[in-house]
């Protein structure tokens, strides 16, 4: 592929991506969620969401290693290029079925229950091709390169050219001979990206991070005890009961 698709498509996701952000946030903050479809069913959704999340969070501990560190850093650590391998083929293994077993539940969920079908939008389902397609890709890649077709070191092409694309000094040239599957990866990924402000994939930016830590929340009290008020300062106030 030619050097400039390098150049050019990855900036113009990463605008979409931010411009779509903003815009969406400005003209549709009531849509800023998930769409949760827990009412239509659950049983499916108590399945496969925890395993696509939390799959999701290795995916993405394992592209900030192996994409955003630069291999001299591991390396000065004293992790070798064939520790490094084996533990991204295992643990990515291991996170990409994760991945790949909770949206096919998922998926499956959303074409056989009547409810759920129908609340999914025309961009849910460009977003769930997009999605899988990437995950199926990123998987061959994490599999294949290092088990089936030999060993190839995607930190020496991929991950300089994509830290390249953030220090404003872009060498797409390293992405010209890079094995079809990185490519094709790589260009499924950057359109998940432009497409991403688009789709209920927006909620990631929204996760109730505060629930960690806000004090519990008072309806209500037992009666002749009167809650702590230091613990629940920020809290509700506690109702008062009625006495008969």
């Amino acid at each position: 592929m030619s050097s400039t698709l390098w150049l050019m498509v990855p900036y113009i996701a990463f605008t979409s991506f931010v411009l779509g952000h903003l815009w969406r946030y400005r003209t549709d903050q009531f849509g800023w969620t998930t769409r949760s479809s827990q009412i239509y069913e659950s049983r499916l959704l108590r399945l496969g969401s925890p395993l696509f999340h939390f799959g999701m969070l290795g995916v993405i501990g394992g592209h900030v290693l192996g994409v955003l560190i630069p291999q001299s850093w591991t390396d000065a650590i004293g992790i070798s290029e064939h520790l490094y391998h084996v533990v991204a083929v295992s643990a990515g293994s291991v996170a990409g079925l994760a991945v790949i077993a909770g949206i096919t539940i998922l998926l499956y969920r959303r074409l056989t229950v009547s409810a759920v079908r129908q609340a999914t939008t025309t961009n849910d389902k460009a977003m769930y091709i997009l999605l899988a397609a990437a995950l199926i890709t990123g998987l061959l890649n994490t599999v294949g390169s290092n088990l089936l077709w030999g060993t190839y070191n995607y930190r020496e092409t991929v991950s300089p050219w994509f830290r390249s694309l953030f220090t404003l000094h872009p060498h797409p040239d390293l992405m010209v001979g890079t094995p079809w599957t990185f490519q094709a990866h790589g260009l499924i990924v950057l359109s998940l990206i432009a497409f991403w402000p688009y789709t209920r994939l927006v909620h990631m930016f929204s996760a109730p991070i505060g629930y960690l830590v806000r004090p519990y929340v008072v309806y209500r009290a037992k009666p002749n005890k009167s809650a702590d008020k230091t613990r629940y300062a920020r809290a509700w106030e506690t109702p008062a009961i009625p006495r008969r």
